[in-house]
Parts: structure tokens; sequence; C-alpha cells
């Protein structure tokens, strides 16, 4: 069966994976209200487009902190990306690098920032985790940046691990043929069998639940990287994030994987993006399968956005060739989505061009009689 759209990998990843890396991957936190809604609340935008534009010419390149890319679609960190496929976040990083775009490696990979170094060019971010030993958390960020990674994504949404309840079910754990290859060296890298979820056991453990502003400021200490701080939800933590001396902010809710009850991204993102004023760009992540969510994204003043589920689904199913699909595709529906709105470059991508259901009904100008 041929596959014409992002959506359609799921089933396929489905049928392929252990019931418990798929349900690892697939599920979110508690009654998944929000992870429904990522999807849905994109059916709530709708488009304005404008008509006799010539559109022969469609540039979508774009930049991120001062890096080139050709489109404003990127890939979202995910974690044990080998329990998809055995090639893992090296298909990932490959994928990403052939599409000119930029790959963020989680923290909990399966694969250390060296060996993702060493597929070969590419911009590439690093998603951090702050562990309750702060000397790993340093070497860490270290070794990214001596592996030549360009950024720091911060997650700041997760002190302790939301409740997701078929990994409770599936008791699960990373397969005891994988490793956690970031920590490996420091006996972090293997997560014990629990009487629920390993993986919730294992930030229970390491994971500091103290972290606060203090440590975004602290970080930037340590590094030079950029560093952009992930799971801003609210217009206060936007301003927060601002003063803290943030790099960007990812407007996230991990997938709908901790709180049950936030808003979609798609949702949150406008009232973000309004309190960052243009001082720093504004990325979204979470429910992006079309082209058109990408637009109604950047519509709403994104300055890009990030994909995480297709990345890990599309990998299960045709490993590298799958996700350098899945960009591929997006990239496409994107391009067809601007053309048919009249828009030519991102910048002529405006709040005009869409209209949600929050919006203040338009003055009609009703014709003189």
């Amino acid at each position: 069966m041929e596959i014409t759209n992002v959506s359609e990998y799921e089933a396929i990843a489905k049928q392929k994976l252990p019931k418990m890396v798929y349900d690892y991957y697939a599920s979110g936190a508690e009654d998944q209200w929000t992870l429904a809604e990522n999807r849905n609340a994109f059916a709530k935008i709708l488009f304005r487009p404008r008509i006799l534009i010539d559109v022969s010419h469609i540039d979508m390149t774009t930049t991120v902190l001062g890096f080139k890319i050709s489109m404003p679609i990127m890939i979202a960190p995910t974690a044990m990306q080998k329990m998809a496929h055995p090639e893992g976040e090296y298909a990932t990083a490959r994928a990403a690098s052939a599409a000119g775009t930029i790959m963020t490696l989680s923290s909990w990979a399966t694969s250390s920032v060296e060996e993702v170094a060493s597929t070969g060019p590419g911009v590439r971010f690093f998603q951090l985790y702050v562990y309750k030993d702060r000397h790993v958390v340093a070497q860490l960020v270290r070794r990214a940046e001596r592996a030549g990674f360009k950024a720091i994504a911060l997650t700041v949404d997760t002190p302790r691990l939301g409740r997701r309840e078929a990994d409770i079910k599936n008791r699960f754990t990373l397969p005891p043929f994988l490793t956690l290859k970031n920590f490996e060296g420091l006996d972090l890298g293997k997560m014990d069998e629990a009487a629920d979820s390993g993986l919730a056991s294992y930030v229970a453990g390491q994971i500091d639940r103290s972290l606060s502003w203090k440590d975004v400021q602290w970080l930037q200490t340590i590094t030079k990287l950029p560093i952009l701080v992930k799971g801003v939800l609210t217009a206060e933590d936007a301003r927060l994030a601002v003063q803290a001396g943030a790099a960007g902010i990812i407007v996230s809710n991990h997938g709908a994987r901790q709180l049950d009850y936030v808003p979609s991204t798609i949702m949150a993102l406008e009232e973000v993006v309004k309190a960052a004023q243009g001082r720093i760009p504004v990325f979204l992540d979470g429910g992006v399968r079309r082209g058109t969510d990408v637009f109604k994204a950047l519509a709403l003043g994104a300055s890009g956005i990030f994909i995480g589920r297709p990345v890990v689904f599309s990998l299960a199913a045709e490993g590298e060739g799958g996700v350098r699909k899945v960009l591929q595709m997006l990239r496409e529906e994107f391009e067809l989505t601007m053309a048919l709105s009249g828009c030519r470059s991102l910048k002529e991508i405006t709040r005009d061009h869409i209209v949600t259901e929050w919006d203040t009904p338009r003055p009609r100008h009703l014709p003189r009689l």
C-alpha cells in the first residue's frame, strides 16, 4: 500500500512494534484528553486564502538561531529510538541532514551525542534533562558542545514523570540490549524493572525536582550554546523565559504525556507569542501531522515547528527512508498550502490568512443601497 500521508505510518508501526514499545511512543497521560486535543484543535482553525497571486516560486527557507534550514519543519527530541529501529537516532540524524533541517537529540537517546555527530554534517540541537547530580549535567552539555551540537533544548515540564497508564500496565522498561547511551559510563544508562513504569522510577530517582529559573541562568554560566526552554504553555512563563535569557521558547506539552487537560499546543501558541513580543522566537511542538498544521502554526506566530511521533512511527515502519518520506510529505503539503493561500515566502504568512473559533467576528461592510 502506498503511503500518502504522515498519519498512515502509525498503523504500520503498531503492527511492527512490540506492544510495550508502541504503547510507550503512542500513549499520553491519564485520560489522554490532551493527546487527542493536540490533533483536534487544528480543526478549529480555518484558512482565509488569497487568490490571484503569482505563486510560481515559493521559498520555504528560514533561519533558526542563525542557522539556515530548508523549511520550518524540524525534528523534536524523542527518546530511545533504537526500540523503533536498529539504526535508531543514526537514521533520524541522516534523514534530517538530507532534508536540510534540524534534529534534536534526546538526553535519553539510545545513541550518544558522539555517535550521532559521526553520521556526518548537519545542524543538531541537544535536549537536556537536569539530573540531581549537576556534574553529570555539566559533563553532558560539554560533550554535546564538543560533538558540534548548536543549542540546548531544556525540558522544563518534567520535575516528575506524568502518569502514563499504558506504561504502568506494560511495566515499561528499556529492552535489555539497549542503554541510554549518553549515560552509559556513569552507571545511569540502565533502567531497572519496577512495580509500575521503569521510566517513572528512573525519573523519580535521577531527575531534579527542584529545577527552577535560577538553573536556566546557571546553565548559561556553563555553556555558550543558546538555550531553548521547552515546555512553556503560558504568557507568564514566556515573559520569565525572556527575562532568564532564553534564546527561544518551544511551546510544548511533552506530547500530552505530562499533565493531562492542559490545552493543545496550537491553542497555547498565540498567548505565548504575544507575551514574547518578538524578543525571542517561539516554536510549536505537538500534534503536527499535515502541512496545513505547519501553516496554521506560522500564521499564529510560530517561527517553526517540531515533529516527534511521526518520526518514531515512520522510523519503525521504514527506517531512515521512512523519516525522509515524512519530512518530504510535510514539506510538499506545506508548500501546496502556501501556494493555495497566496503566500510565496514565510514572511507573507500572516494572522489574516486564518480564522479561529475565538476570533471576534470581522466587521461586515454592508453595501450602500
